[in-house]
């Protein structure tokens, strides 16, 4: 079976940035289709964020998501069995998630994650921990769409 790997952590449901990324995560993994090297993650790290804003626990989470129900209802249950956000609070979840390893102190770790996966070319002043995550898979990420290469002067 081949494996696949999980949406970008940009991809927002109801608003909220990385969620679904943690969705298919669970769902990758039960399939049996999840690279080996994610299996650790699982609920910790950004899942272990975003569980503890939502106030929900991964197992709880796992089992709903196995039940079946699109991204938006599973977030409802969320709201419903742990807390519901307030537009501030998405706000400010999507601001920090967003920029986390960006001039903060996630920044050392960034610089060794972008050397471990040979991406060193990227400037480690600029990306954040998103970016890392979309450009190791393969993904490029939204602000860097945008983004051209500086030009020589002829």
């Amino acid at each position: 079976m081949d494996e696949k790997l999980p949406r970008s952590p940009y991809d927002v449901t109801s608003g909220l940035v990385y969620f679904a990324r943690m969705l298919d995560k669970i769902r990758l993994h039960a399939s049996g289709v999840l690279p080996e090297a994610y299996h650790k993650h699982l609920g910790r790290d950004f899942d272990g964020r975003c569980l503890n804003l939502l106030h929900v626990s991964y197992e709880a989470l796992r089992e709903q998501v196995l039940a079946g129900g699109m991204d938006e209802e599973i977030l409802e249950w969320c709201y419903e069995t742990g807390r519901r956000l307030t537009d501030e609070e998405i706000e400010t979840w999507n601001g920090f998630m967003t920029k986390r390893g960006w001039r903060d102190e996630a920044s050392d770790r960034i610089i060794f994650r972008l050397k471990e996966a040979g991406l060193e070319h990227l400037d480690a002043q600029t990306a954040t921990m998103f970016d890392f995550i979309d450009f190791d898979e393969g993904r490029t990420p939204p602000d860097f769409k945008r983004w051209e290469p500086p030009r020589l002067s002829a």
